[in-house]
């Protein structure tokens, strides 16, 4: 029995992103074969009543990760507002307050960077609307590592640049809809579970 191929997911958007957000989490089984680590550009006062509303209609369990929290499949983590969100090579997560990265904390780079030193190639990152250029540069990093790199297509992004700008420097592995990345989300679970892995 081999391991996961893909164990972890990282999810990077801003403005137009709750809403792809939504859309990702309701569609996911509960037996959902991967840890799925959203990193949302937020103010630093936005409540996490959102989360809850969206626990409240999907299969899977939403929380914002903690401090030292070891990162388990089937869950969706949340950056909290305000804390940079780093995952450690053992797997767990490290919350800061560093400067604002790209404008903004959490910032997207500064995940995916630290995913794909701890995961290499068995990370997904994906980049969906906003309107910075923040997940580029983590983005370029995850496929340097062997990862798979997904941008969601900037002509159905309710916000084109930071798309745009993932796709001009990372040359991603593919490009498509949101209801193209959902697709292949579940293919890759679905694969995940006929070899074995729950």
């Amino acid at each position: 029995m081999r391991a996961n191929k893909y164990e972890v997911i990282v999810f990077g958007t801003s403005a137009g992103g709750l809403r792809v957000i939504r859309s990702l989490v309701m569609s996911l089984p509960a037996n959902f074969s991967m840890a799925l680590i959203i990193i949302q550009h937020l103010s630093d006062a936005s409540p996490g009543s959102w989360i809850d509303l969206l626990e409240r209609d999907c299969k899977v369990l939403i929380k914002e990760a903690d401090e030292k929290e070891v990162i388990q499949s089937g869950i969706v983590y949340v950056a909290p507002p305000n804390y940079h969100l780093l995952i450690e090579r053992d797997r767990t997560f490290t919350l800061t307050v560093d400067e604002r990265v790209n404008y903004a904390r959490p910032a997207i780079d500064v995940t995916f960077i630290s995913a794909a030193e701890a995961y290499g190639e068995h990370l997904i990152g994906v980049v969906a609307t906003g309107a910075n250029f923040d997940g580029a540069e983590g983005l370029k990093q995850i496929k340097e590592m062997g990862g798979m790199t997904i941008v969601q297509d900037p002509k159905g992004a309710e916000v084109e640049a930071m798309p745009r700008a993932a796709i001009a420097l990372a040359k991603p592995d593919r490009i498509l809809t949101m209801e193209g990345i959902i697709k292949y989300l579940l293919e890759v679970h679905s694969v995940n579970l006929a070899d074995g892995n729950p």
